[in-house]
């Protein structure tokens, strides 16, 4: 199964309209997701992506639909996302979009992880989750293939999984259906401004008159807002990941573990990853957000492998332009689609970490190895709302490796937002400011 690549077919090519209510750019989980809820509400709606609908971390991710360890302010969302993603498949006509109730299971080898589950299951307790923890004999007795010397586990049987490579597409289906214009391989450049407020987006095939937009660029976000004259503290992470040939079904639950995770898949296999290792190439944003950033490393920093420098073109690197205008080449037009290697030491450790864990899959072959690469904010929550200097501007992205499972919930939100209606949720959390107003940076949960 390739990943999705600048190579791939494009599947959108609506012509690009002249007017729209909305214009949204970035065709991952968040930006579709929000295009499909308000074309739900009557908005005529415009999604350009500059490479392919969910061809970068949207469709390479873990494929977990996952309410447990959420932060306090995400979970009441994830749990409606939750709600929405059982009946996707159904409203959209998409098979696709199909939701698996698998549970999420985490194991603990320490006192210290065993205190993080405890503390975060009286914060699922106030929202009737059914989350539980287990007891060390309880792990032995009912997951006694997965191997370790655990001390106890969190567990929340709700919880479920999807299919992203296929998911996100399929979404985009629905959303075109119901009037979406979606153009892949269209990068929008910048936004046109008239009195501080947008008046329409300026892609690379024209320019299109709107009087809101929704900046869902992912890790590329950062970059297009500066651009625009704001400050979107913002980073990109790398994250390496693989999956299995078709293999035997004894873990069902998506299973996280000390350096490895594992959820089944639709084909057959496993879906693995060495757990939240993540690599950082630093560039000229790393020091200017570092000690924004500070907190959220100091809580990381075992799990985050430091690079000097970015490859051409990636988000970040040295060189990049800092600035254009909208009759020039962008760098989101320089790279398409961000396809970067999976880390060959991270493909070992899954190798050999998988039949330590799951020792009835030690004969199970990886069949493919990929990266994506992860927006992530300083406490790895979202940023969501209207943009405090431009007005029309909505800002959904830094979803910190978070994004599959509670997008539909995030782009429900943001549609009832830009369509002027209540959000139905707290959303100060999320607010761009904080970062700004002297509010204490506090990272989620584990």
């Amino acid at each position: 199964m390739p990943m999705i690549t600048d190579q791939s077919p494009i599947n959108f090519a609506d012509p690009l309209p002249d007017a729209v209510d909305v214009a949204v750019i970035g065709a991952g989980v968040a930006g579709t997701a929000t295009a499909f809820f308000l074309a739900e509400r009557g908005v005529k709606v415009l999604l350009c992506d500059k490479g392919r609908v969910a061809g970068e971390q949207s469709s390479r991710n873990w494929g977990w639909i996952r309410q447990q360890g959420r932060d306090h302010a995400e979970l009441p969302i994830m749990i409606e996302s939750n709600r929405i993603w059982r009946g996707l498949a159904e409203k959209t006509g998409e098979a696709n979009l199909t939701f698996t109730q698998s549970g999420s299971l985490h194991l603990a080898e320490t006192e210290a992880r065993l205190k993080q589950f405890e503390d975060w299951h009286a914060q699922a307790q106030q929202h009737q989750l059914d989350t539980r923890l287990l007891t060390k004999a309880e792990v032995e007795t009912r997951f006694p293939q997965v191997k370790g010397n655990w001390l106890g586990a969190i567990e929340t049987k709700s919880d479920g999984r999807g299919e992203p490579f296929v998911a996100i597409p399929a979404l985009a289906r629905a959303a075109q259906r119901l009037g979406v214009t979606i153009i892949e391989g269209c990068a929008v450049r910048t936004l046109d401004l008239a009195g501080g407020r947008v008046a329409g987006v300026v892609t690379e095939k024209g320019r299109v008159r709107c009087d809101r937009a929704v900046l869902a660029g992912g890790a590329w976000s950062t970059y297009f807002a500066a651009n625009a004259g704001i400050d979107l503290p913002q980073l990109a992470v790398r994250s390496t990941v693989a999956r299995t040939e078709p293999a035997p079904a004894p873990y069902l639950h998506n299973t996280n573990t000390p350096g490895l995770a594992i959820r089944r898949r639709a084909d057959g296999g496993y879906t693995v990853s060495s757990g939240v290792l993540a690599e950082h190439y630093i560039g000229p944003r790393s020091f200017k957000y570092f000690a924004k950033f500070l907190p959220l490393l100091k809580r990381s920093a075992r799990d985050v492998r430091l690079h000097i420098g970015a490859p051409k073109g990636y988000p970040g690197a040295w060189g990049t332009p800092r600035s254009w205008t909208a009759d020039e080449v962008s760098p989101f037009e320089r790279m398409r689609v961000l396809n970067p290697p999976p880390l060959p030491a991270a493909v070992r450790d899954i190798q050999e970490r998988l039949p330590q864990r799951f020792p009835e899959l030690r004969e199970v072959k990886l069949a493919e190895a990929w990266a994506g690469m992860i927006d992530v904010t300083p406490d790895a929550v979202p940023t969501l709302g209207e943009d405090a200097t431009v007005k029309g501007l909505y800002i959904v992205t830094g979803l910190s490796g978070h994004g599959f499972g509670i997008g539909p919930a995030i782009g429900r939100i943001m549609a009832d937002v830009i369509a002027g209606r209540p959000p139905g949720h707290d959303l100060h959390r999320f607010r761009a400011t904080r970062f700004f107003d002297g509010t204490p940076i506090e990272p989620g949960p584990y």
